[in-house]
């Protein structure tokens, strides 16, 4: 196996298991050379590349289908990039996902100002009106849940769900690496 390879399943175990980095096994080459690899390619974009890469891939194969496009947001963001909410410190990271392609992008929006309000009363902006269901075919409605799918995926690997990297480049990278790696199967 190249070296190459070995460092990034080494940096994909990393993610996958929320272990630190001088927890590494043996096999994956030195922890120190993957960490400092795995923050070259993130400063680089290369995760990205390589997301953006494979999603190409499906278009050409026609694996992509933007007619239904998902964006939602997930947990909090890096210690770095954290803002104030009722519940402390928080922030999200927004995706974007259609019907075949699993993911399609990853953004970490900017922190809201601190001097937000902290707290709001319950039931302050709460309309009494009822609300009325949207009028939808039948395929929109089984799709309702693409992006919830594709956020599911994303946190198989426990080192995005828990957060263990701490700035945003080093998060981000982990995201566009889960999201190179889940269509890949796919692809075969």
């Amino acid at each position: 196996m190249s070296d190459l390879r070995r460092l990034g399943n080494g940096v994909m175990w990393r993610f996958r298991t929320g272990g630190s980095w001088r927890d590494m096994p043996e096999r994956y080459g030195p922890w120190s050379t993957a960490y400092g690899r795995f923050h070259l390619w993130a400063r680089s974009g290369g995760f990205q590349m390589l997301m953006e890469a494979v999603i190409a891939e499906a278009a050409a194969r026609g694996q992509v289908d933007l007619d239904l496009v998902s964006v939602d947001s997930q947990g909090p963001a890096p210690a770095s990039e954290l803002g104030r909410s009722r519940g402390g410190l928080t922030g999200k990271a927004h995706l974007s996902a259609d019907r075949c392609s699993p993911l399609l992008s990853f953004v970490l929006p900017p922190v809201k100002s601190p001097t937000a309000p902290l707290h709001r009363r319950r039931g302050t902006h709460q309309d009494p009106r009822p609300v009325r269901p949207v009028a939808h075919g039948d395929d929109l409605y089984r799709d309702r849940n693409v992006v919830e799918r594709c956020i599911n995926k994303t946190k198989e690997w426990r080192g995005l769900v828990i957060r263990y990297d701490k700035t945003p480049p080093g998060y981000l990278a982990g995201l566009h690496l889960r999201g190179a790696v889940v269509p890949l199967r796919s692809l075969r």
